[in-house]
């Protein structure tokens, strides 16, 4: 069975950082369409300049360029063991173009990341990217740990992008939770604790999951 899981939550959960790291321990791609978009930003690609406006502005791109990027990445076959969605869905319009990609593959786990708003706005402007590699990185870190590369903060993370961006999540992703609430494979997860402890309960709740969502 393929291991297809979803993370949610809000801007600064961390969803990111777990989702590197439980793609990696499982061998299994993660796919961020922040990361796709941010590269075709900075590759001036016709759909990097038609969403970088919206981008720097804290709101959503467009679904009908998100769903064409996403379609494109699950057919490749390395996703056939399985895939980590980082960031996608973000509507109920991408969630239910999503269920139709997914036809004739193993279910969806969703897992979503519940923390504080004031602790979401804290971290998130504490948070760096690397100039060359856009991998993340603390507020104490000096480099970047993966290149060595400069950190520099994001364009989009200023106190006032930020709460911009989370009141976007509110009002347009938390649909989200009650579209996949009654879900069998649906799960939640404490994000307000330290890493570790939130990727130990991470795997616990996908291990419980995928056991509900195995043909009986």
């Amino acid at each position: 069975m393929a291991l297809n899981l979803i993370m949610l939550g809000p801007p600064g959960a961390g969803k990111g950082t777990q989702a590197e790291a439980f793609a990696r321990e499982q061998r299994i791609p993660r796919i961020s369409t922040g990361d796709m978009l941010r590269e075709a930003v900075q590759a001036g690609t016709p759909v990097g300049l038609a969403a970088r406006s919206r981008m720097d502005e804290g709101a959503l791109v467009s679904d009908d360029v998100i769903i064409a990027l996403v379609r494109e990445r699950l057919e490749r076959p390395d996703t056939r063991p399985g895939f980590v969605l980082d960031g996608f869905p973000r509507t109920v319009a991408q969630a239910g173009a999503l269920d139709a990609l997914m036809v004739g593959r193993d279910p969806l786990v969703v897992v979503e990341m519940v923390v504080p708003t004031e602790v979401l706005v804290r971290r998130v402007l504490g948070r760096r990217i690397c100039s060359r590699c856009g991998a993340n990185a603390g507020p104490a870190d000096p480099a970047c740990a993966k290149c060595g590369g400069v950190l520099v903060q994001r364009s989009d993370d200023s106190e006032r992008v930020v709460r911009e961006r989370l009141a976007v999540y509110e009002r347009d992703t938390r649909p989200l939770v009650a579209y996949y609430r009654y879900r069998p494979t649906f799960r939640t997860v404490d994000g307000h604790r330290p890493p570790d402890e939130v990727a130990a309960a991470i795997r616990d709740a996908v291990a419980s999951a995928v056991t509900m969502g195995r043909p009986s």
